[in-house]
């Protein structure tokens, strides 16, 4: 076997640290799940859900401001709060597909901020079901083969962008089920 010289051996190395970083720098594809883009609820414009959100563990809710449910907002908060350190982030929808939210994203927002503390990124109104549902939701049912039949259905989506696990929306933001589901994703 003969031995390669210094300078060649450096070379080698070289190429193979170009080529590593190369690819590492090369963005990730982005899941179907998360191929979207909203506009937030707080801000002007729409983002995309992937540059956002990939590789974090994801509870996406349909919410509403006017629903008996609606009290969920708060553990809700408290879920973000406990686990966004280690990559959860909670994603509220607000939707008038059961005739339950206000009219305008302001009023929204403000009801949220100041009856229940949401720090949590929160989008704008739109539909969660059916034909009109928004993309996100519409990927959601086809993946957990559950679409929202009431506000606050919960959609639990993993690191990758690929699994998704539907929870409706009498289970609770506590509910030992649910947390357990999302520390195991963490």
């Amino acid at each position: 076997m003969k031995l390669l010289s210094f300078k060649h051996a450096l070379f080698v190395i070289c190429l193979a640290l170009i080529n590593t970083s190369i690819h590492a720098a090369e963005p990730k594809e982005c899941s179907a799940l998360l191929n979207h883009e909203h506009s937030p609820l707080r801000k002007e414009g729409t983002v995309k859900l992937c540059d956002l959100y990939q590789d974090k563990v994801l509870l996406v809710v349909n919410t509403a401001s006017k629903c008996g449910y609606t009290p969920q907002l708060k553990g809700l908060e408290a879920l973000y709060q406990k686990y966004k350190d280690r990559g959860l982030v909670v994603m509220g929808f607000p939707s008038n597909d059961f005739r339950q939210e206000l009219d305008q994203d302001q009023e929204i927002d403000t009801f949220c901020e100041i009856n229940y503390g949401v720090t949590f990124p929160m989008f704008s109104r739109s539909s969660v079901k059916g034909s009109d549902a928004n993309g996100l939701f519409k990927a959601l049912a086809q993946t957990t083969g559950k679409q929202p039949q009431w506000n606050f259905n919960k959609y639990l989506i993993d690191r990758t962008g690929q699994q998704a696990r539907h929870f409706p929306s009498n289970i609770s933001p506590s509910n030992r089920t649910l947390v357990e589901a999302i520390e195991a994703l963490l």
